[in-house]
């Protein structure tokens, strides 16, 4: 394990310590609801006065709007855990699970599902037979449960069943388990089953956030979304800036290959830990509607692989920028990814890949996007969505003196799609995607989605 990981983890441990000793301070649910009460009334008789009084319509819809958020708050606190919608997004995650965030003491339940059709052309780029397989697949079935214990300590996790049936190809996995302590607004513990805080996907992957009916390459295979890894850390607000910044077991680079690193996931299971990794994000979030940061990963993934020559380090560095704004309708998104490996001409020989099936020492990808709702000057919760996303991935973007490059790693994706949501909870999604690459093997392709979160 290399020597920065170790002195982060005393450090994490020494603050972690510090943070636990500072007081509780429990909230007094009955009492923030009194000063609500004294405040709408207080608004309520200014609205009066100034009504009487023949104040402008600026100065009366702003009192109007305070008034309205007061006693949304006011609500939400009466009526408790019934009033926890899936409609805000807390510390990064989604707003589904977000929610053990938002009640009162106790159980939070959440969730949300996809199902997707993929209609293929018959054909490839070069003419010839496209042997993929239309499909329609219930991609996943997520359940939220959470439990708050206090203001300050918090449990969440997320359990998945994808692809509809153990009994075919699918599966059940824990997706995040973990316990949070919420000390104060700039720092707070984290210790579990993590998602890793990278890209605009990997933590913010319920169907209804991100446009389109599937997920951008970029995402999937540099940043190997859905990611998470076991380990702890920090995480917290400072001004207008948001963090968060974890110790976790490292990738095992045995699993790599010429599309990427996704293979290398240890998802909690039995993970090996001779390796571990420091991963890192900061976002400026001091604007409403604007997400724009960074976020970086590095350690070593051999996870005791080795040679003749003795261990084959792997060292794994993954570095991102991002930009997410949405305004008045308008939603623009732009990512650039690249990883960067060493060692991989020791790592190749010792998997036996020879030729273009190498592991690129380099990987790069990049995306942008622009949407625009048009029912957003309308009344109503309905938002339809035209957008256009391209995207242009290359998971071998450069590998050792010896080896190829498989031109079919280096493609280009066009989509463009609609999504409609009748209410912010329910997505249906359309789009048409068209893939390119230097191998003159790409195809087009529907894709057709539905989804939901509650």
């Amino acid at each position: 394990m290399f020597q920065g990981t170790r002195q982060f983890v005393v450090v994490l441990s020494v603050v972690a310590t510090v943070v636990c000793f500072v007081p509780v301070s429990a909230g007094e649910n009955d009492q923030r609801i009194e000063k609500l009460e004294q405040e709408v009334q207080a608004l309520k008789e200014a609205l009066d006065a100034a009504t009487t009084g023949g104040a402008d319509a600026t100065g009366l819809g702003e009192i109007e709007r305070r008034i309205e958020i007061l006693a949304n708050e006011l609500e939400s606190l009466r009526i408790g855990k019934a009033a926890v919608r899936a409609e805000e997004s807390v510390y990064g995650l989604g707003p589904a699970a977000s929610k053990v965030y938002r009640g009162q003491q106790g159980v939070s339940i959440g969730g949300y599902g996809e199902m997707l059709y993929r209609n293929f052309d018959s054909t490839l780029e070069d003419g010839t037979p496209n042997s993929s397989t239309d499909e329609l697949d219930f991609l996943r079935a997520i359940v939220y449960f959470g439990y708050k214990f206090n203001d300050r300590f918090v449990f969440n996790s997320e359990i998945e069943f994808e692809h509809a049936s153990t009994g075919e190809s699918g599966s059940v996995s824990v997706e995040f388990a973990y316990i949070d302590y919420l000390a104060r607004e700039a720092l707070n513990v984290r210790a579990g089953l993590l998602l890793l805080p990278m890209g605009l996907v990997n933590e913010l992957h319920e169907p209804t956030v991100f446009l389109g009916a599937t997920r951008p390459v970029t995402e999937t295979r540099i940043i190997p979304s859905t990611w998470r890894e076991s380990g702890a850390g920090i995480f917290g607000d400072v001004g207008p800036f948001a963090y968060r910044t974890y110790v976790v077991n490292g990738l095992d680079a045995s699993d790599f290959g010429a599309s990427g690193l996704r293979g290398g996931r240890q998802k909690g299971s039995k993970a090996k830990a001779e390796d571990f990794a420091w991963t890192g994000r900061l976002d400026y979030v001091g604007k409403p509607g604007l997400v724009a940061g960074v976020s970086g990963y590095f350690g070593d993934s051999g996870q005791d692989l080795s040679d003749l020559a003795g261990s084959i380090g792997v060292s794994t560095t993954i570095i991102e920028g991002h930009v997410d704004w949405r305004w008045k309708g308008l939603d623009l998104r732009a990512l650039h990814a690249r990883a960067e490996l060493d060692d991989v001409t020791r790592l190749n020989n010792a998997l036996a890949l020879t030729g273009s099936d190498s592991i690129g020492e380099e990987m790069t990808g990049t995306y942008i996007q622009a949407g625009y709702d048009v029912l957003t000057r309308r009344k109503g919760n309905g938002q339809l969505t035209p957008f256009v996303r391209w995207e242009s991935v290359a998971t071998q973007d450069e590998v050792p003196a010896g080896f190829a490059i498989d031109p079919a790693t280096d493609m280009q994706i066009v989509t463009l799609g609609i999504d409609y949501k009748p209410i912010p909870q329910v997505v249906i999604k359309l789009d048409f995607q068209d893939t390119s690459n230097d191998a003159n093997t790409g195809f087009k392709q529907v894709n057709v989605g539905m989804g939901y979160v509650f």
